[in-house]
């Protein structure tokens, strides 16, 4: 029964900083994009994927929309339907830092805002995509074990 108890206390402890950890992570990427449209824009564009307007276009909604995906994981809005969404997204962010990598752009990711100090190396890309499939290993995790307390409507 004991053992029982501390298996579920653990995976509680998983699933509630799955939830809140990635709710400050899309939150804090948000903000960092929230007001710095041409920083955002040049990020999107560097990448060449998109066309310079798209590019403008994905600048205006991306930082509204990452810290709306954050505060439906901290309120506890649609937990799973919500982590869905970001594990494609994050899949997303992956295929386009991997098609940069391998076309050998040297850029800023710009996950988190520019950062003009840092100089983008491979060692740069593949930290960032190890770290976007840490985050999507929290929340598939979320997708199938939400951590239901303090939610509004899981």
């Amino acid at each position: 029964m004991k053992s029982k108890l501390n298996k579920t206390l653990v995976l509680d402890i998983i699933s509630f900083v799955a939830r809140f950890y990635m709710a400050f992570v899309w939150i804090t990427a948000g903000l960092h994009k929230i007001n710095a449209y041409m920083d955002t824009s040049q990020s999107i564009t560097a990448y060449k994927i998109f066309t310079p307007e798209f590019s403008g276009y994905l600048a205006t909604i991306i930082g509204p929309l990452e810290i709306a995906g954050g505060v439906l994981l901290l309120l506890g809005i649609f937990l799973k339907q919500s982590s869905k969404v970001a594990t494609v997204v994050l899949i997303l962010f992956i295929i386009g830092m991997g098609q940069a990598w391998a076309r050998g752009l040297n850029i800023e990711c710009g996950c988190f805002g520019v950062q003009p100090s840092s100089t983008p190396t491979a060692a740069h890309f593949a930290t960032s995509i190890a770290r976007d499939f840490i985050f999507i290993f929290l929340t598939v995790w979320t997708i199938y074990r939400p951590f239901k307390k303090w939610a509004i409507h899981a």
